[in-house]
């Protein structure tokens, strides 16, 4: 080591002179001090919202899984309502097919009617409704047109003949009807 090296490591810790802080300086102590402590805070919360955050992906992930999972089986057993409710009709077909031989006119006539009154029934439950628009304005996003027919008694563009009823599903178009729409005469 040499002179000066060894001079100065003496000097500095031996007879060092207390350090007096001037106002300025310990004003920016002050500050330096509630800067750190504001970091610290900021840290903090910054820590808890990396919590909140990891917490909420996770949240998401399972709540994309549970919906996986009920489309699946929505898919998969969406149609066990609509199996039930068509199984009375089925039964009554069959029993109308085994009891045919033996049966008149009149009682499969009366049979056909009862299968038809549960198929329509079974179909409400469902919440599929009937679209019969005899005498009402033609409505093309309701109704086909199978062809238009001259009319004296009838208004123009209003339903004459409901040649097929169409059929809604909760408010939903499943079948359009199939009309005849009466036109003014010529």
């Amino acid at each position: 080591m040499s002179a000066n090296e060894s001079g100065r490591g003496s000097h500095g810790s031996a007879g060092a002179e207390p350090t007096t802080v001037l106002p300025e300086t310990a004003a920016q102590l002050v500050e330096l001090e509630r800067l750190q402590q504001a970091l610290a805070e900021s840290e903090e919360r910054a820590k808890g919202h990396w919590e909140q955050y990891l917490r909420a992906v996770a949240e998401l992930d399972n709540v994309r899984k549970r919906a996986q999972r009920d489309i699946e089986a929505a898919n998969r057993y969406g149609l066990e309502k609509f199996a039930a409710e068509l199984l009375p009709v089925k039964d009554s077909l069959e029993l109308a097919v085994h009891n045919a031989s033996r049966a008149d006119l009149k009682s499969l006539t009366e049979g056909q009617q009862a299968t038809l009154q549960l198929l329509s029934r079974a179909l409400e439950k469902l919440g599929v409704t009937l679209i019969d628009p005899q005498g009402e304005p033609f409505d093309p996003a309701r109704h086909e047109a199978m062809m238009t027919q001259e009319s004296a008694t009838a208004e123009p563009n209003a339903v004459l003949q409901v040649v097929q009823p169409g059929y809604e599903l909760n408010g939903r178009l499943l079948r359009p009807a199939r009309v005849i729409v009466a036109r003014a005469p010529a």
